[in-house]
Formats: C-alpha cells, structure tokens, sequence
C-alpha cells in the first residue's frame, strides 16, 4: 500500500530478477552451484527475490517512474569450476540519478564496495498481469567487474520486477 509524500507516491517492494539467464545456466551446467541467502530467495523458475531493506520503499515520480534509491536485502554467490569462477553480490539497489537508473550491488561480502551491474531503460518500464513494474536491463559499464569479462556493458540481462508488498 503506497502513500502520498511531495507529489512522490512511495510503497514497498519486492526485487525480482534472475541476473541473467544464460549466466544462471552456464554456472549449473558446468557442475557449479548457486546460493542464495541473507534474505534472498531463489525461485523455481531460477530467478531471485530480495525484500526491501528495513524501512525502504519504492518512491514513483507523478509518471509513475522510479526516483530516488531503494535498498532491498540478500545476497547471492555463483561458483564452478573449482572457484575459479566465483561471483559474489549483495544487498542490490535500485539507484535513479542523472547518468540514468541502475540496479547496484555489494561485489565483496565486506560490502565495502558498490558497483553498477545493471542499466535499467526505465521509458520502456511497464506493468505485469500481476501489477509488478517490469523494467528491461541492459549489463551497466561497469557490471564486467561483478561478472568477470563474460558480458560486456550493453549486453542484454534479464529484466527487474518490482512487485508491491502485500
């Protein structure tokens, strides 16, 4: 249930996103193994959920686009070939600013760190069946530091959905 502040109408969320599918299927189909936790789920359809952080919400501007940053919670850690493919992120943010709107996360467990790994195209946003914000997501520039060298920024990676709380 959203609330009204400034012409900004807020409610909270629910992350959905698979990072990217072929990345998803490259890690299980080499023997490696996928983890969630810390507040993350994974679903049977292999995508993740991240609640909203603690007294986070999703702020929408008078068009009914995201603004603003919104934290949600969990982490995930992608591993295969003996570790040698090891990928860790956590506590992803929807960030909205000037150079454009991303997914961030945590790259190191000390969560010292936040890098850009998904660029969102937030003027081809629209709503699901099930009302979730369904937003395309493009790999940012910098998101070859959270994946390694495998993608390229511009690559196409899954889209987010933002599903209100019940």
């Amino acid at each position: 249930m959203g609330s009204e502040l400034r012409g900004i109408d807020t409610m909270a969320v629910t992350l959905n996103w698979g990072v990217k599918q072929s990345f998803r299927g490259y890690v299980e189909g080499s023997g490696g193994t996928i983890e969630a936790g810390a507040g993350a789920t994974r679903g049977a359809d292999g995508t993740f959920s991240f609640e909203g952080a603690p007294g986070e919400a999703l702020a929408l501007d008078a068009e009914g686009r995201p603004t603003g940053r919104t934290g949600f919670q969990g982490e995930l850690r992608f591993q295969a070939h003996g570790g040698m493919l090891s990928v860790f992120m956590a506590d992803p943010a929807l960030e909205v600013g000037e150079a454009g709107a991303f997914i961030t996360v945590a790259d190191t467990p000390s969560r010292t760190r936040r890098v850009p790994l998904a660029k969102l195209d937030l003027a081809k946003a629209g709503r699901d069946d099930e009302g979730a914000l369904v937003i395309p997501a493009v790999m940012a520039m910098e998101g070859w530091q959270v994946l390694g060298d495998h993608y390229m920024g511009g690559t196409p990676i899954d889209p987010v959905r933002l599903v209100p709380a019940d």
